[in-house]
């Protein structure tokens, strides 16, 4: 298909050819009913000046007769731009006026007449002339024949249809040249969002859809495109990103356990060196079910699946259930761990997921706060709090840990990701992961911040759900930024 045919094949060639076909019928329209009123209004003046000639010639003939008629006649017709006039005996010869001849029988028909006339003056080979005229009876079986001639209105008309007919004209060729400008500058665009789709599908995520900066509707187009191709090659770069994690970080696992099996076959003598060796491969296996089930649920969370089960409940109940749940574990590790939620705070939200995130605060909290206990000598306070701020439902665990420094807050949301000084603690490096993505999930945030000493992680969530128009991106927060121990 050649540049032409794509032009015409556009919409917004094909709007432009619809709304001038509207226009011009409606162009149209308005100008035969401008001419059609123009005719008709001159049409009522004629009539109203001729009736008046013939009331006032009627009565002249009534008071002086035939003579005083025909005097009077003689003496208008005389006159320049004078109207038509005609009286004729009984037998029908013309006695007085400007008229020279008429078609046959319109002297027999009183009343109103449009028909064709030569004046008085003129030779049977002039052009023949158009006039409205009014046919009246007299007393004797005089006719008195008074009219106008149309002239003036044909003239009238016709200027109105001249100028019709060239408006008409410069509209449908403006009207083209301005659809052909307006087609020509949308396919422009049109083609250039179209080879940036093509890299784009080419595998190149990188590129972007081209912005005009007028603000009109194909640039609010390429702009949510491009908000979407950001999100698209924010999830590639995590798929990449979990499926290098996997194939490094989970190997090590998959390896010792084998290893442990290969040496389990080649050395153990009795029944239990093959159960203990069995105790132990289920245990990592234990542990990498459980590394895949919060893939999966970081996954879910991340990609907005589990939004359909969101519902309201009480956090600040949740957050007691969570502490009552943790508070043997902490106490064995020699700390003391706290809940403060004495109101109800009702939110709406997918409780499982958000005890699931409380309870990897309060699970981070208690396993790096627990050596620092130890170490001192003395218990140490996790406290877990929940509390309604405006719109707002913040859930917090504060610990009296080794925290995180501020240099590295950035990164540790990432799934894997574990800082130095967890590297002596068993765990995945995915409990912060799958917070951070819960908190995406309803449309809030998780926010680090420095408890002196120690971490004091807040879950901070919309108390009436997420937006409808869609999940907030995460936001890189300078002041408290999003991390994990």
């Amino acid at each position: 298909m050649g540049a032409l045919g794509k032009l015409f094949r556009t919409t917004a060639f094909k709007l432009t050819l619809a709304y001038l076909t509207v226009f011009a019928l409606f162009a149209f329209f308005l100008l035969g009913y401008f001419a059609f009123n123009t005719q008709r209004l001159f049409t009522e003046q004629v009539t109203e000046v001729v009736n008046a000639e013939v009331a006032g010639l009627t009565e002249q003939f009534n008071s002086g007769g035939i003579r005083r008629l025909t005097l009077i006649i003689e003496a208008r017709s005389r006159r320049p731009g004078s109207s038509l006039y005609l009286v004729t005996s009984p037998s029908g010869d013309g006695l007085a006026g400007n008229v020279g001849s008429l078609p046959t029988g319109v002297l027999d028909k009183p009343g109103w007449t449009e028909t064709v006339y030569r004046r008085i003056e003129e030779s049977e080979t002039s052009e023949l002339h158009r006039a409205l005229v009014r046919v009246s009876q007299l007393p004797g079986g005089f006719k008195l024949l008074v009219g106008r001639d149309l002239e003036e209105r044909d003239r009238l008309y016709n200027v109105v249809l001249d100028a019709g007919k060239w408006s008409a004209a410069a509209v449908i060729f403006l009207g083209l040249l301005g659809g052909f400008f307006v087609a020509r500058r949308v396919l422009r665009r049109v083609d250039a969002m179209t080879e940036t789709t093509r890299t784009i599908m080419g595998g190149d995520l990188s590129e972007r859809l081209p912005v005009g900066g007028s603000g009109d509707e194909l640039d609010r187009l390429a702009h949510n495109l491009n908000e979407m191709l950001d999100r698209i090659e924010a999830l590639m770069g995590g798929l990449k990103e979990v499926s290098d994690n996997i194939a490094h970080d989970l190997k090590t696992p998959l390896t010792r356990m084998r290893n442990r099996a290969e040496e389990a076959l080649r050395s153990s003598h009795n029944e239990a060196d093959y159960r203990a060796a069995l105790e132990t491969t289920i245990d990592e296996s234990d542990s990498l079910i459980k590394t895949f089930n919060a893939l999966l649920m970081i996954a879910r969370a991340e990609a907005g699946q589990a939004r359909g089960n969101m519902v309201e409940f009480d956090a600040a109940e949740a957050a007691r259930s969570i502490g009552e749940l943790y508070e043997p574990l902490a106490e064995e590790q020699g700390l003391t761990l706290e809940v403060s939620a004495p109101a109800a705070v009702t939110l709406h939200g997918n409780r499982e997921l958000i005890s699931q995130a409380l309870a990897n605060l309060v699970d981070n909290a208690i396993k790096y706060a627990a050596p620092m206990a130890k170490a001192n000598g003395k218990p140490s306070e996790v406290l877990v709090t929940a509390t309604l701020e405006n719109d707002r439902v913040l859930l917090s665990v504060s610990d009296r840990g080794p925290g995180i420094p501020e240099a590295d807050r950035s990164r540790a949301v990432e799934r894997f990701v574990r800082l130095e000084q967890s590297r002596s603690v068993p765990g995945s490096g995915l409990g912060l992961s799958l917070t951070a993505a819960v908190a995406h999930l309803h449309g809030g945030e998780l926010r680090l911040e420095d408890n002196a000493p120690g971490l004091r992680a807040t879950l901070i969530l919309p108390r009436f759900g997420p937006q409808t128009q869609g999940l907030p991106e995460r936001r890189d927060l300078t002041q408290s930024p999003v991390g994990k121990q």
